[in-house]
């Protein structure tokens, strides 16, 4: 066919200009028919799959979304990760901020895909890990299509949701935390710290070896800080998989907000002495800095053990959000198929939010907060000079450098362990010897 196009525009001898415009146009037609497409990227000889979208949308709102839905909460709770009035509150924050979730007519006036399809399947794809082309039997979309859909709808769940549900404790959050802590015994705490590894299917060749570390396969590092109620404050994910703790302790923010005078700001007092700084629980490997609590690895006395197991108690934290956070959404559990870093970035954040979208819906009755606006939460005791705050300005360096070396005192790390194992032994050491 090639050699016929050639003769035909090498053809100088034909001097009617229609006819060879006819003949042009019933080539290219022979062509079209006969051409078979060699890969994806190949417009010519796709096929087309008329998959019913309008009759697919009818199933899935009469399946979950009516008044009298097929299914009820309990199973949509299941399968979607979230409550029916949640999901519908993403979805119309969405379109109102992304007009790709609202369904609309294409150039051929064909009805197009819902939004309710497209979150279907970016949130199944996101809760059961599955693949891309899975879910075309029931929501009628494409691979493509459903790719699509999952960059889009973890992009627009991170600009819009993330400044409210990725945020630092304010000071409201601040007392609920302190105040929990003080029941636990733990006064100044305001969470745990560790770090997970997710793996790396798709990493390019080149970066192999940047990405793997101790699992020997190619990983990135998400740090987070989590509560006693499961909520992340603080996730910082990106670092490759060859760096350690440290390595990424020293690259996140988590202590630069505070160096810079934008982190929380506490005041309590332990055992007579005074400390403005709040600290969280971590393991063994992190450096012993005045903001982190470490464990006693070889216990010798019994205040000490006591100590080694209130301490691994409060820091499971943690891990109880990576085990809940991996069980809700089973594509950050899996190895990651993706091809680019910055769509990892959005999935991993969208997935935290989520998280904490679930956590503050299904909170029935917040009792640290009645607690504390009842004036029942004994929170005086703790030794705090007025209401707990939050200060946001910028420093100068003389300041900033004055408070580096406050964050990283060796001295303050240990004095402060042992005021906390003093004060643990003081509550709980007599039932303890009994």
């Amino acid at each position: 066919m090639s050699n016929f196009f050639a003769r035909l525009l090498n053809d100088s001898s034909s001097s009617d200009e229609e006819e060879r415009n006819t003949w042009f146009a019933a080539a290219i037609e022979f062509e079209r028919q006969n051409s078979q497409g060699t890969g994806s990227g190949d417009r010519i000889g796709r096929q087309y799959r008329y998959r019913d979208r309008v009759s697919s949308h009818s199933w899935l709102l009469n399946d979950y979304f009516v008044e009298n839905p097929v299914y009820d909460e309990t199973l949509f709770r299941r399968r979607f990760r979230l409550s029916r009035p949640l999901f519908l509150r993403i979805l119309h924050t969405l379109q109102q901020r992304n007009h790709y979730f609202v369904q609309r007519r294409n150039a051929d006036n064909t009805v197009g895909l819902s939004g309710e399809q497209k979150m279907t399947a970016a949130l199944r794809m996101l809760a059961y890990g599955m693949s891309a082309d899975s879910l075309d039997e029931y929501v009628r979309i494409g691979e493509t299509t459903t790719i699509e859909c999952v960059k889009r709808f973890c992009q627009g769940v991170v600009e819009i949701f993330g400044p409210e549900y990725l945020r630092s404790p304010n000071a409201a959050d601040i007392s609920r935390l302190l105040w929990k802590a003080n029941q636990r015994g733990f006064l100044g705490m305001l969470g745990s710290l560790d770090c997970m590894h997710w793996a790396w299917k798709n990493c390019p060749a080149a970066y192999h070896g940047m990405y793997t570390g101790h699992v020997h396969r190619p990983t990135i590092v998400l740090e987070v800080i989590a509560s006693y109620d499961l909520w992340i404050w603080h996730a910082f994910f990106g670092m490759p998989g060859s760096n350690n703790d440290i390595n990424v302790l020293d690259a996140s923010n988590l202590f630069a907000n505070l160096r810079e005078g934008c982190g929380p700001s506490t005041n309590y007092t332990i055992m007579g002495n005074y400390y403005n700084m709040g600290y969280y629980l971590e393991d063994g490997i992190y450096p012993k800095w005045a903001t982190i609590v470490q464990s006693i690895s070889h216990p010798q006395e019994l205040a000490h053990e006591f100590f080694a197991k209130k301490h691994e108690s409060c820091r499971k934290d943690v891990e109880q959000a990576f085990g809940v956070l991996q069980t809700r959404f089973a594509i950050i559990r899996g190895p990651a198929r993706f091809w680019h870093h910055e769509d990892l970035t959005f999935i991993m954040k969208a997935c935290i939010i989520l998280h904490n979208m679930i956590i503050e819906d299904e909170r029935v009755d917040d009792n640290e907060l009645v607690a504390i606006a009842s004036g029942n939460d004994d929170y005086d005791s703790l030794g705090t000079d007025g209401p707990v705050e939050v200060s946001r300005g910028p420093r100068p360096f003389d300041q900033f450098m004055a408070t580096n070396r406050a964050i990283r005192d060796s001295n303050t790390h240990y004095a402060f362990r042992h005021d906390i194992i003093a004060h643990l032994w003081t509550l709980h050491g007599q039932s303890v010897i009994e």
